[in-house]
């Protein structure tokens, strides 16, 4: 069975970002994403295991943008559940990174430096293996993810996600997504994260 695009999972206007943005950001790119995860799903069942090798092969390149695609997918619905909310910092979460970072200020200076410095994404993600908080940055959707963590917010901070609204300042986009973060949905994937 194909893998469906998921919808936007907000209605409200959002803080800087516009509708149409949001609509060529949703229903173009990460729909593309979405029907190339496909189409690259049904080619590797195609694909001859007897001519796989290292330097090139059908197989090693579908697998390789494998992991592309669906990490495109994956880190635009994680960008898409952040937004939505009020950007007031409450619950579990807001808690943990305050004590991770001394305190919220500190969190999102964090953050959005990261954003800053990263060409394609910044994560703030739950890591399994150590049982922690973590900013992580990715320059390619599959570059720079950590098996083994969960993002709970996920910035997307290539050029189509604020180019057109902001142009070049993208810091003030990353402003932006905070007071657009939905802290609802980042306490919920955190409170289940650390129960399991």
């Amino acid at each position: 069975m194909s893998y469906q695009a998921k919808p936007l999972p907000f209605t409200k206007k959002l803080t800087g970002i516009s509708q149409k943005t949001l609509v060529i950001h949703h229903d173009k790119l990460y729909a593309g994403y979405v029907a190339k995860k496909n189409e690259i799903e049904e080619k590797l069942q195609q694909a001859d295991n007897a001519t796989a090798n290292q330097t090139y092969s059908e197989l090693r390149a579908l697998k390789a943008d494998e992991t592309f695609a669906a990490n495109g997918v994956y880190l635009h619905e994680g960008y898409f559940e952040a937004l939505g909310g009020d950007g007031k910092a409450t619950g579990e979460l807001a808690d943990a990174l305050q004590e991770k970072f001394g305190n919220l200020e500190a969190f999102q200076a964090r953050f959005k430096a990261c954003g800053m410095a990263a060409r394609g994404w910044a994560v703030l993600a739950w890591d399994t293996n150590d049982r922690q908080l973590h900013i992580y940055t990715a320059d390619a959707h599959n570059q720079g993810g950590i098996w083994g963590a969960v993002p709970l917010i996920v910035l997307d901070v290539y050029e189509h996600a604020y180019f057109m609204d902001y142009g070049s300042d993208r810091g003030a986009y990353i402003d932006d997504f905070f007071k657009n973060l939905d802290w609802v949905t980042a306490n919920e994937k955190f409170a289940t994260l650390k129960r399991s």
